[in-house]
């Protein structure tokens, strides 16, 4: 089993920047591939983000391409999400997760992932 603790969460006017960062523990934290999600009142858990085990292959939603950046450190086993150009829109809970799989068609939902962290709370004010 992972344990994952993500951090970095907090408040930032549009147009700022916020770095999370998602810490495991537990099993082999390089042999997952890393997502992350969002999901913020009264909506479903959205796919941010998700980079492959070695880091070498990324993928986004349209939303964040160009404003956000995946990347990794397996020596430190934390992957990070740098969030810039934040808009109000992007207020959520931030949840990271892992994956022992990929599959096209299930690695932007929840359901392609197996252990997932508490959350942390980003807010953009406007």
């Amino acid at each position: 089993q992972v344990q994952l603790v993500e951090s970095g969460g907090g408040l930032v006017v549009a147009g700022g920047s916020l770095r999370l960062s998602c810490a495991a523990s537990g099993r082999t934290f390089s042999s997952y591939a890393v997502g992350w999600f969002r999901q913020a009142p009264g909506k479903e858990r959205e796919f941010q983000s998700r980079i492959s085990s070695s880091g070498r292959t990324t993928y986004y939603a349209d939303s964040v391409k160009g404003r956000f950046t995946i990347s990794r450190d397996n020596a430190k086993n934390t992957v990070y999400l740098q969030m810039n150009e934040l808009k109000p829109e992007d207020t959520a809970v931030y949840y990271c997760a892992v994956s022992s799989q990929y599959s096209s068609s299930t690695y932007r939902f929840p359901v392609g992932y197996d252990y997932w962290g508490q959350g942390t709370q980003v807010t953009v004010s406007s």
